[in-house]
């Protein structure tokens, strides 16, 4: 897709009539209004006052935007266009594509609408749609400016290293322990020389005593050789532990402030790899690999020198396949980085596979689906498997090659020691010391060569934990943010939100919610009444106007201040495995025992817990699935009443109880009321009789807002809504069954 600019410029040669100030929004499209997929070179143009379109280079047609409607983006199957509705009636197609425009597209509509309603156009979309990486052209993720195929992973190492600093002293203390183990590794050929010199194949008879010294000194070297690797390895343990510690707090902080938008995206399995997984891969890496390459280096560093120093030609010789190895690797970087890449998502998705299943497992055995779940649970396996078998194959087939070639230079080195013996240029002694040293030298070669793999599976994960930690926090606090004592009035600012770029959930809604108030909020499923209520939660953030808490815009008061005097009882009611009193506790962990007791009462709980097996100590289960739906509601709803929130919000919260027990709750509630701000839910209209005010909604906007006798002499959708609810009561139940399916 051409750029604004680029866009412009190709109008304007077109139609020279048109100026460059008067083109306000282009718009590429390449498909014909028609079914048939025709192509087509076409641009159609937003002016100030009308639309016009040209199609290969030609004008088809304007359309002033005082005949216009409404404006809206439409997915279709393959494509995706953009259509108006004209006043006089009927709706027609502006812009056809096929899908690669569909984000474009989507903000263009919404922009388009935005300028019908007199706003000026804002051009942040083009951000949106072109926010992608400028080397491989892959879209990015959202909140994320990181391509984690073309991203430099020595920031990405710099910075671990920055995370790491308050653990620096206990990395350079290791670091000496390596090169003083590298040190002692010298010894033992240096030693094994004397002891076949001097001792096996001496021409005299050796003194025993110098023969028990050296034998005592190759078992001193060797304690102080184990001594030095368990000091270094605890040192490396306890770094790699502390460090994944200090990741695992930074990631699940960074989890934990993200928008509920983006962590939706996000599957738990994936977040709980990021978390744990990705962090252990690390962990293993410093406490393991790191210290074994640091080690193999220094190793490799003496034992070059003794034989550089000895013979430089025969040194080279037996070095000269190591780079052709790290070279072959360097070769297989990126199929290397693919299947890790791979293997990790698919890992990922066995992870979320087994958490919903066990998350929702009462669903999949009361829909007899077990058999289902378990084929779902291998495929994912199977994916996982093949995947891994693949690279192990892979790695099976180069690895004997390498291996030989990493192995040539013995066959220099029998040679080469062969000769010097034959001529008596080399003792027996001499030979078993240069022998070992080319021993010791060929295990970090061979370490070293495959230490790509084992880079590029840590840097997965490094980058997967980056990844987290680098996206933007959507809903995050502003830098001079307050903690405000909420006295309870709501004003909702000509709020509109959508949760994508394709069309709004809500549109200009504005009301004033008065201290002390019960305002109800109803409407068909799908209007956006949970929406509105997790925007007064500042869940999300409006998209347009603001909504603001004693004249505060929320978005200046910390989330911690606002959400702390938010008590809340959503529509699905969730319970944390654990006991009764810690799921109603939870709210306010430093609430005494009565004060627990006393909420559960006024909600209506404290009767069913006593008659649990262990009372309020009774362990309620995963989700709290031990207990019964109507059960966990009022729970959950004397979680919210400890809390003694400023702002009560009720989302259904009494939808899974019997008639009498809602009234029960409902007659406790009314207690509650008096002295704080209290938005509700409800499914049964007939529990808002008593709201001091009732908004309804109707496809997004504010249709109707009175109190329930203003509403029902009205006459309009509320009285509808009462309506209907009362003749489905008035039903047999057999017939409400059948009017319901």
């Amino acid at each position: 897709m051409e750029n604004r600019g680029t866009l412009t410029a190709r109008v304007t040669g077109i139609d020279p009539s048109l100026r460059e100030e008067d083109v306000l929004l282009p718009i590429d499209y390449d498909l014909t209004a028609t079914a048939k997929r025709t192509r087509i070179d076409g641009i159609a143009v937003l002016t100030k006052d009308r639309f016009v379109v040209y199609e290969n280079g030609e004008k088809k047609e304007e359309i002033p935007l005082s005949d216009i409607g409404e404006v809206a983006f439409r997915k279709g199957i393959g494509c995706c266009f953009i259509e108006y509705s004209l006043k006089s009636g009927g709706w027609h197609i502006l812009c056809r594509s096929d899908g690669q425009y569909l984000d474009f597209y989507a903000a263009a509509a919404r922009e388009i609408s935005r300028y019908l309603e007199g706003k000026e156009i804002s051009y942040e979309y083009e951000a949106e749609v072109n926010h992608r990486c400028p080397k491989c052209g892959r879209q990015f993720r959202p909140g994320s400016n990181v391509c984690e195929h073309c991203v430099d992973k020595k920031q990405y190492i710099l910075r671990l290293w920055k995370i790491a600093k308050p653990y620096h002293y206990l990395i350079y203390i290791s670091i000496v322990f390596y090169f003083l183990i590298a040190l002692a590794n010298l010894i033992p050929p240096r030693i094994n020389r004397i002891l076949v010199d001097d001792y096996i194949k001496a021409a005299e008879m050796p003194k025993l005593a110098g023969f028990v010294a050296v034998i005592l000194l190759m078992f001193a070297v060797r304690i102080l050789t184990g001594g030095l690797s368990m000091i270094r390895s605890v040192l490396l343990i306890r770094t790699g532990q502390r460090i994944t510690v200090t990741l695992r707090e930074m990631v699940f902080d960074k989890i934990q402030k993200m928008s509920i938008q983006r962590i939706s995206k996000r599957t738990a399995g994936e977040l709980m790899n990021r978390v744990s997984g990705d962090t252990n891969e690390l962990s293993r890496f410093i406490s393991n690999d790191f210290g074994a390459m640091v080690e193999q280096i220094f190793i490799l560093l003496a034992v070059g020198i003794y034989l550089f120093s000895y013979d430089w030609r025969l040194a080279l010789m037996i070095i000269v396949p190591t780079p052709i190895v790290m070279v072959s690797f360097r070769l297989f970087h990126s199929f290397m980085r693919h299947v890790f890449h791979r293997s990790w998502q698919l890992d990922s998705r066995e992870s979320s596979i087994l958490h919903d299943t066990f998350s929702g497992i009462r669903v999949v055995k009361a829909f007899g689906m077990e058999k289902k779940e378990i084929a779902r649970f291998d495929k994912a396996s199977s994916d996982l498997r093949d995947t891994r078998i693949l690279t192990e194959h892979f790695f099976a087939k180069i690895e004997p090659f390498l291996n030989f070639l990493m192995g040539i230079g013995e066959y220099f080195l029998l040679y080469y020691v062969g000769s010097k013996i034959i001529g008596g240029e080399m003792t027996l002694g001499e030979m078993s010391q240069f022998s070992a040293y080319v021993g010791i030298i060929y295990g970090p070669l061979r370490w070293l060569s495959w230490l790509p793999r084992r880079l590029t599976r840590t840097m997965t994960s490094v980058v997967k934990i980056f990844d987290v930690l680098d996206e933007t926090v959507d809903v995050a606090d502003r830098e001079n943010a307050v903690d405000h004592r909420i006295d309870g009035t709501i004003t909702l600012d000509d709020v509109s939100f959508g949760y994508d770029k394709t069309q709004y959930v809500l549109k200009h809604i504005s009301a004033e919610i008065k201290p002390g108030e019960m305002v109800g909020i109803v409407g068909k499923s799908g209007v956006g009444k949970s929406t509105l209520i997790n925007l007064v939660m500042r869940m999300y953030d409006v998209t347009e106007g603001a909504i603001r808490i004693d004249g505060i815009d929320i978005r200046d008061i910390s989330q911690e201040s606002l959400r702390s005097q938010i008590g809340v009882v959503l529509q699905e009611t969730f319970l944390f495995s654990g006991t009764v009193y810690d799921n109603i506790a939870y709210a306010k962990p430093t609430a005494t025992r009565d004060e627990v007791i006393t909420a559960a009462k006024i909600a209506g709980a404290h009767s069913f817990i006593m008659k649990l097996p262990n009372a309020y100590n009774t362990k309620v289960g995963e989700r709290g699935q031990t207990l019964s739906g109507g059960e966990r509601q009022r729970v959950a709803i004397a979680r919210a009443l400890l809390h003694n929130p400023r702002i009560l919000i009720l989302d259904e919260a009494t939808a899974s109880l019997d008639t009498e027990t809602e009234k029960q709750i409902q007659d406790a509630l009314q207690q509650l009321i008096a002295d704080r701000t209290t938005l509700a839910i409800a499914h049964r209209l007939s529990t808002l009789r008593n709201a001091t005010r009732i908004l309804v909604l109707d496809k997004g906007e504010l249709a109707e807002m009175g109190t329930h006798e203003e509403l029902m002499r009205r006459k309009g959708i509320y009285y509808g809504l009462v309506m209907a609810q009362r003749q489905m009561s008035k039903m047999p139940a057999k017939d409400r069954e059948k009017s319901a399916s």
